[in-house]
């Protein structure tokens, strides 16, 4: 028997329904100029998790993609519009957005594109001109 927790997701009108299971392998704050864009905000908070533990269980017709960018593919309800997660292929991992995850805490750890923000979060995490080292970044830190 699996003592992993197990996440809900949706999207915004709830025809697309996914889970994650167990902890995801980073938690953060993205401020580059996509996700604001994409996301219609002036910060997007991420959840990476490996692509194994990423499921869609209901809906999977309804899920749409849009590449940018070789670095990222997104997905979102075509019923409704409601965005649902990241693909990194890259990076060998999924951007589960921390808003369409239910009953989940919400741990950030970092802020990434740092020097793209239009909203100085001083809250002390680290931040970075782009991505940590491990993530194919510069590692280059960024101060509040």
């Amino acid at each position: 028997m699996s003592t992993q927790q197990s996440y809900i997701g949706r999207c915004f009108c709830g025809a697309v329904e996914m889970t994650v299971n167990g902890e995801p392998a980073a938690m953060g704050y993205c401020h580059c100029a996509s996700c604001r864009h994409w996301s219609a905000g002036p910060v997007n908070a991420f959840t990476l998790w490996n692509p194994e533990v990423v499921k869609v269980t209901r809906g999977a017709e309804y899920v749409g993609s849009y590449n940018k960018t070789p670095a990222s593919c997104r997905k979102w309800c075509t019923l409704c519009g409601g965005h649902l997660f990241t693909e990194h292929p890259g990076m060998g991992l999924i951007d589960v957005y921390a808003a369409v995850l239910e009953d989940f805490e919400y741990k950030p750890g970092i802020h990434v594109h740092y020097q793209e923000t239009v909203l100085r979060l001083k809250d002390g995490l680290p931040k970075f001109r782009d991505l940590p080292t491990e993530a194919g970044g510069s590692g280059v830190s960024i101060a509040e």
